[in-house]
This record gives structure tokens, C-alpha cells and sequence, in this order.
């Protein structure tokens, strides 16, 4: 193949589709290669929410990050469905946090107060008014009720995501790229186990996985972390919704309740199991107890990418010229990956990005 790509991206899941059409729009050259189908991508085994306004912590540095991330979707989910007739199913009716506990509480109403005073919508609702207003929802010490979070499909944003990256000269190939390919000591491409692909820049957003190639200037402090989900009918007579406790989530999408997640640590074995399932049906059924009534009609796993202090693996390789990364992003890869395809774009150009990438730089870990 010509060296006349100006962008390889290894990996189209949500990070990597949207890298794919953020940096075809900006007049590059785009070629993505991915194994195609993989067990265990995590974007198959995601609710797909859109979420940053119910972590109670008042230092989280991407808070700013993912309510740009939100309202990214919010302002293309029209221009998807106009450019590639699919629809991401964007729902944005709100997510309502439950507190167990006193010190949960505290915590939940600390950060409405934040919120607030940072010019974010989101309420404090007590145990008599969610009891008023959500008359569905478990025992609870109050929640956070933040009106404008919510969620999308992720099989129909990546569909989304990789058509509107075609559309814009993005060329997708299926190859499982094996390493990096490093000539007199500059980055030329990449290997897969079918062929060879050579281009100026390399972004790696290969998920759990990236931290296997083979050449990378320093170890990637990337693992994956297994999340299992069940599927049940959503209960009958019950108004569409999200609820989230600390210790998992339900959210109704086309009739059926997505409830998630576990986080267990795994390695890269993508199988479901009737202990996960368990614990699923348990949490899922304190959220919303008239979950207990109904099966579960279908389980899967997917492997999240989580790094060690939590947060994504974004931005330029400081010693390789032209090695870029977009990868560790844990729970969050639906939320962050289009913002942060945005703000690669910028980076790539040397331009100002916004607050919060910083945050992210690749050079953090392994530093000498």
C-alpha cells in the first residue's frame, strides 16, 4: 500500500469511528484497520450512557470533558441520522442517582450544590420526593437528579459513526494489526497478520488491546476490565428511564431493561457467568423491584480498558513523533470517545483543545 495515508487508526469502536470521521472531516487521509468482530469489545456490551453529572466527586479534572462529551451527541444525533439514515437513539430525558445511605446522601447533595454553582443544571430530590415523582424506583436516602443526562445506542453509534467516517474518505480495512512498524527509527505504519499498512501518523485505539502491540515506545497502562449485563423486559405500564445506584445501573431501551455492570478483573476471558448474572439481578432489581417479576432473556460481557488511575490515555507519544493514542477509557469510551476525537484533531494541528485533555496525556505513565 502507498505511503499516502495521512492517519492509520488501529481499532474502530467508539473511540477509534470516531477519530475515524472527526479527522476525515478535517481533510486528511484516513485508514482504519480492525480485526473486525472481536470478542469482548466493550462498545458491544455498553448502555451507552451519557453521564458525567452523577459521579459525586467535586475533583473529577474530566467533569468539563464529559459535558462537552454529552453534548456532542446531543448536537449530532439529527446530523447522523440525515448523513447515514441511522438513528443513535439518543435519549435524553434525564438519570436519576440513588443514595443509599447517609454519607452517600451527603455526598450527592454536595455535588448538586457544586453543580450548581458551576451553572449545571441537576436537583436534590429527598426520599419523599423520589418517592412522589419515581414511585417505581427501590428503598433509597434521596437521589441526584440530573435532568440532562441520559444515553445512546452504541451498536447504532458505531454504525453511525463508521458510515459518516466512509462518507468522508475514511478507508476501512480488516486486518488485526500485530505491532508497530519503525524504520531508522521513525514510525512508518503498522503491522497486521495480513499485510502492511504505511501512513504519517498512527493513533492507537485499539481498547483493552493496545497495550499488546508489539514496538510501542513504552509499556501501555492499558487492562481490560470485564463488564457483564443482563437483559430483562422493562416492566409494563413503567415510563421509559434511567436509574443508577453505586453499584450498578437499569436503563430501558425499546422495551427492555439493560442492567449493568460488573467490574472484575479478568483478563481478557469475555464470558458471562451465573455469579455475574446473580449480582446483576440482585442490583437490578434494588434499583427497580419490578424487575423481580420478570427473566432474563439475554447476558453478555465486554472488556473495558481501564488504566491506573482512571482516567483515558489521550494525546501525542512524547518520544515517538507521530504516534498518537486514544485508549483507557474505562466506562467512559461512549461518553468521551467523540470529544475526544475533536480534540485529537486539534492536537494534531497544534491547536488549543479543550479543558481536561491535559489531564490525559499519554506521558504520565512510565516517564524516564
Amino acid at each position: 500500500m502507498p505511503n499516502s495515508t495521512d492517519v492509520i487508526i488501529v481499532g474502530s469502536g467508539a473511540s477509534g469511528a470516531a477519530c475515524a470521521r472527526e479527522l476525515a472531516a478535517s481533510d486528511r487521509s484516513v485508514l482504519v484497520v480492525d480485526p473486525g468482530n472481536r470478542a469482548g469489545e466493550a462498545w458491544r456490551a455498553s448502555a451507552g450512557l451519557l453521564a458525567p453529572q452523577i459521579d459525586p466527586r467535586e475533583d473529577n479534572p474530566l467533569f468539563e470533558l464529559g459535558i462537552a462529551g454529552r453534548e456532542y451527541y446531543r448536537d449530532k444525533a439529527t446530523e447522523f441520522k440525515e448523513e447515514t439514515d441511522v438513528d443513535i437513539e439518543l435519549f435524553d430525558g434525564g438519570i436519576l442517582r440513588l443514595a443509599r445511605g447517609e454519607t452517600e446522601a451527603d455526598q450527592l447533595r454536595e455535588a448538586v450544590a457544586w453543580q450548581r454553582q458551576h451553572g449545571h443544571r441537576s436537583e436534590w430530590l429527598d426520599p419523599a420526593e423520589v418517592r412522589s415523582e419515581f414511585k417505581h424506583v427501590g428503598a433509597n436516602d434521596g437521589a441526584l437528579w440530573a435532568s440532562h443526562d441520559g444515553s445512546v445506542n452504541p451498536v447504532r453509534l458505531i454504525e453511525a459513526l463508521r458510515q459518516s467516517a466512509a462518507r468522508r474518505g475514511a478507508t476501512f480495512v480488516t486486518d488485526a494489526v500485530t505491532g508497530l512498524l519503525i524504520e531508522n527509527g521513525r514510525l512508518t505504519g503498522v503491522r497486521g497478520e495480513k499485510g502492511t499498512y504505511r501512513g504519517g501518523n498512527v493513533v492507537l485505539a485499539a481498547g483493552a488491546w493496545t497495550g499488546r502491540l508489539t514496538g510501542l515506545p513504552r509499556p501501555v497502562s492499558v487492562e481490560p476490565v470485564r463488564g457483564q449485563m443482563i437483559v430483562r423486559p422493562w416492566p409494563a405500564k413503567l415510563a421509559p428511564g434511567i436509574v443508577f445506584g453505586s453499584h450498578g445501573y437499569v436503563l430501558e431501551r425499546n422495551g427492555s431493561a439493560y442492567c449493568g455492570a460488573t467490574m472484575e478483573h479478568a483478563g481478557f476471558a469475555a464470558d458471562v457467568t451465573d455469579r455475574g448474572e446473580t449480582d446483576l439481578r440482585s442490583t437490578s432489581e434494588s434499583l427497580i423491584p419490578a424487575l423481580a417479576a420478570t427473566r432474563v432473556t439475554e447476558r453478555m460481557a465486554g472488556l473495558r480498558p481501564a488504566t491506573p488511575d482512571g482516567l483515558p490515555i489521550v494525546g501525542a507519544e512524547p518520544t515517538l513523533p507521530n504516534l498518537w493514542y486514544a485508549t483507557g477509557y474505562g466506562r467512559n469510551g461512549i461518553l468521551l470517545a467523540g470529544i475526544t476525537a475533536v480534540a485529537l484533531v486539534h492536537l494534531m494541528a497544534k491547536e488549543a483543545t479543550f479543558e481536561g485533555i491535559e489531564a490525559m496525556a499519554p506521558g504520565r505513565f512510565w516517564s524516564w
